[in-house]
């Protein structure tokens, strides 16, 4: 029961919130945003259309401003912000983690981006400076700087109090050990601190076999290291294996879920930081252009369809059978570029194992292409026994069956490792694609074998 009403607690607040801004309770809103977590408030402010979204910014105090924003996605984060005076904003971003502070400082317009930094304290200045040297999508991007570091000849006594005095920052599960030039020699769990005897040396309870993380690595690559190692958080150094700051769980969860709706949304053409709730001409303008595309990729497959127009008016049958031998292929293509699109972002698919998932892909749409030939050409003959033309229709079409099955599982293998090579996005592209060549090749071989028998 506990379970089920939390699930539906966002629910329930915002419907009791557009309730209470419809009756004209500002007040009682007011009240009920400043009392919930600051994930809950962007979550709501996410559901919310453009006006009412609006106004429940207006009722969010200042203060918690910048712990919201910090999870806002990008684009309404930056819809606020834009609104926002630069002395506002830099007061508002004051007290967030540094890794935080410049995912959002990183969003802005140079003027402003120059503005607010120069209203914040040279220290925090310097520390979002360092965290914008890496690009947002790697390692370094996603580390956090508010690492406690040690010395490996101190004793536990010695940096318990040192703990006591400067403060623990949060999802810290170990202390990491370094020599006079920062480099990286080790870890010390809390767990092993505090069990440990006062007068005990650092370096006795130092664990140097700790997994570190190159600041140049790909976020993704991070999770999965994360992933596979169940780890709750890992150093990240230079080159030289200098300690340059640490990522914990959260922000690889982050990554997770970006990922995840990445491709989700891509599949569609649409990004994942669109607004559910965005105007209609914005939705409008950004979908024209995918649909555009694909307009473009159909009257190529209209372009073949038109050489064999001969064909089509001799067997007007073919214009009922035309739409189901490239369905077929789309949807086993399709198949295929979602499991290798899933296995390379999962790290799973290499260079060394390619071949091997190629040729097992090919082999299925072999069997499937068989199978369904036989199945669809079965149902062909007996619809249409009435035309003499019947079993060479039957024919026509499980052949083109078998090679459009073929065709489009191989390309729905290689496209995504052909894309990647070119540094495109295999998820925004494969599918659009992949949807040409299934359609082109299903009609071509179609009306191809059908002219081959009639005409």
């Amino acid at each position: 029961m506990v379970e089920s009403y939390e699930q539906e607690q966002p629910i329930d607040q915002l419907q009791q919130l557009n309730d209470a801004l419809d009756s004209g309770m500002f007040v009682h809103v007011r009240m009920m945003l400043n009392e919930m977590p600051p994930s809950d408030v962007a979550h709501l402010l996410e559901s919310s259309p453009p006006r009412a979204r609006n106004l429940l910014w207006k009722l969010v105090n200042v203060e918690r401003e910048g712990d919201i924003l910090n999870y806002l996605n990008d684009e309404i984060r930056n819809h606020f912000v834009d609104q926002m005076a630069p002395e506002h904003l830099a007061q508002a971003l004051e007290g967030l983690e540094v890794d935080d502070l410049a995912d959002i400082l990183g969003e802005l317009p140079e003027s402003v981006y120059l503005e607010v930094m120069a209203s914040m304290s040279e220290q925090d200045r310097h520390r979002v400076e360092a965290a914008l040297i890496f690009p947002e999508d790697t390692a370094g991007g996603l580390m956090n700087l508010d690492t406690i570091t040690v010395r490996p000849k101190v004793t536990v006594d010695v940096v318990s109090r040192y703990l006591r005095m400067k403060g623990l920052p949060d999802t810290t599960d170990s202390i990491y050990v370094v020599d006079t030039h920062d480099r990286l020699l080790g870890a010390v769990s809390l767990a092993s601190l505090i069990t440990s005897r006062q007068e005990v040396l650092v370096e006795e309870l130092l664990n140097d076999n700790v997994e570190t993380i190159l600041a140049t690595m790909p976020a993704n690559e991070v999770a999965q290291i994360f992933e596979r190692r169940d780890l709750l958080s890992a150093p990240v150094v230079d080159e030289e294996g200098r300690l340059l700051g640490r990522i914990t769980i959260d922000d690889v969860v982050d990554v997770i879920r970006e990922e995840a709706e990445h491709s989700l949304m891509s599949m569609a053409g649409l990004d994942e930081a669109d607004d559910t709730f965005a105007p209609v001409w914005s939705s409008a303008r950004r979908r024209a252009i995918w649909l555009g595309i694909n307009l473009l990729t159909v009257l190529v497959a209209a372009q073949v369809i038109g050489i064999f127009e001969s064909t089509i008016q001799v067997v007007t049958a073919l214009a009922i059978l035309q739409p189901i031998v490239p369905s077929m292929g789309g949807v086993a293509g399709t198949q295929t570029l979602t499991l290798v699109i899933r296995g390379i972002s999962l790290g799973h698919v290499v260079a060394g194992n390619s071949r091997w998932l190629i040729m097992k892909e090919l082999g299925v749409s072999v069997i499937n292409g068989i199978l369904w030939a036989v199945a669809v050409g079965t149902l062909t003959y007996f619809w249409f026994q009435d035309l003499p033309q019947a079993p060479m229709l039957a024919i026509s079409i499980g052949g083109a069956m078998v090679v459009n099955l073929i065709v489009g599982v191989f390309a729905g293998a290689t496209l995504p490792m052909i894309l990647r090579k070119f540094n495109m996005d295999p998820a925004l592209s494969g599918g659009v694609i992949l949807t040409t060549i299934t359609d082109v090749v299903g009609f071509f071989t179609l009306l191809g074998f059908a002219t081959l028998f009639f005409v």
